[in-house]
């Protein structure tokens, strides 16, 4: 068995040399790991993941190092990888494929895929390619979450908490007052549907644009694996939310302060019904913009768009009917 190529210096992965040794000599004897070799970390999260892309088996690989729970977490998205594949292997539409793990490293392997982060690649579209990416993007969700869909009834409590404690952590004060507004339209339009249901389903969980990998018409998603079972409206949030508050409107136009254009390809692979896409899609969007506080040290530029997004956001809320 050929001895692999020793560890390379990895900045900032100090808290994981004591796993990443014991991985070293694991690709010495254990088959499903022979001669993987790591090269340079993706993203590094203190004490909870290391993400390093590597070589495994002499094709590209990503390697994930869970370091909070790691043994749970990597037998939760093993498995979640693995029923997703079955469905998500072929066509356009696709997941990074599982290639191995190691459940007491902490230890998940998928495959590398070439392409261009979709965030990327729509800032260089005109409006009307735009719009196909942003249907494609629709496309891709629905095709992830159709196999786990149900109805469950609706909470919100913990939504809300999410959002306040966010909110609490917010350090620029000229936006405080236009997300409490927010937070008021949110209680507003869901009240007279709280005690309904919502659909539900294993979602992506982290379903931004940037992790969307484009190809032609090809998307493959990475980061996928452990999500729980979510408001189908999340994701979608998620998504739009996060172009929304940078400014990013493919089509040029715009609904909630998100692409118009977007929304409607959520809803229409969705199929929402009114409730769905006038209700609970727009409540998302508001849980998205509130509950992600914008970082220390942005520009002003950055803080100014930030209030635009939520302007927009609030504007639509209101225009909601009681």
């Amino acid at each position: 068995m050929p001895k692999p190529a020793a560890l390379p210096p990895l900045p900032d992965l100090d808290a994981m040399e004591g796993v990443l040794q014991r991985f070293t000599a694991r690709t010495e004897c254990d088959p499903a790991l022979a001669g993987a070799t790591l090269e340079a970390p993706l993203r590094v999260v203190p004490g909870k993941r290391g993400i390093i892309a590597g070589q495994l088996g002499g094709k590209p690989a990503v390697f994930r190092f869970y370091l909070d729970r790691p043994e749970a977490h990597a037998e939760r998205d093993w498995a979640e990888l693995r029923r997703a594949w079955a469905h998500m292997s072929t066509g356009d539409h696709r997941i990074n494929a599982p290639l191995a793990h190691a459940p007491d490293l902490g230890l998940v392997v998928v495959a590398r895929v070439a392409g261009t982060p979709l965030m990327e690649r729509l800032r260089g579209r005109d409006a009307q390619a735009g719009t196909t990416d942003l249907a494609g993007a629709a496309g891709w969700l629905r095709k992830y979450t159709a196999p786990t869909e149900g109805r469950a009834p609706v909470r919100l409590d913990g939504w809300f908490t999410r959002v306040e404690k966010a909110m609490a952590r917010q350090s620029y004060a000229r936006l405080r007052p236009v997300e409490a507004r927010i937070l008021a339209e949110m209680r507003r339009i869901c009240a007279p549907h709280a005690g309904g249901t919502w659909r539900v389903a294993i979602c992506h969980g982290d379903f931004h644009p940037n992790n969307l990998l484009a190809r032609g018409a090809r998307l493959t998603a990475i980061d996928t694996g452990g999500s729980a079972k979510l408001p189908l409206y999340k994701d979608m949030a998620r998504f739009l939310a996060h172009m929304g508050r940078r400014g990013l409107l493919p089509s040029g136009q715009s609904a909630f302060g998100v692409d118009r254009a977007g929304l409607d390809a959520f809803a229409t692979a969705f199929a929402l019904d009114p409730v769905e896409r006038d209700i609970w899609l727009p409540f998302m969007i508001g849980v998205e913009a509130l509950k992600r506080v914008e970082p220390a040290g942005l520009s002003a530029g950055r803080i100014r768009q930030a209030r635009r997004f939520y302007t927009a956001l609030l504007d639509g809320l209101r225009a909601i009917p009681a």
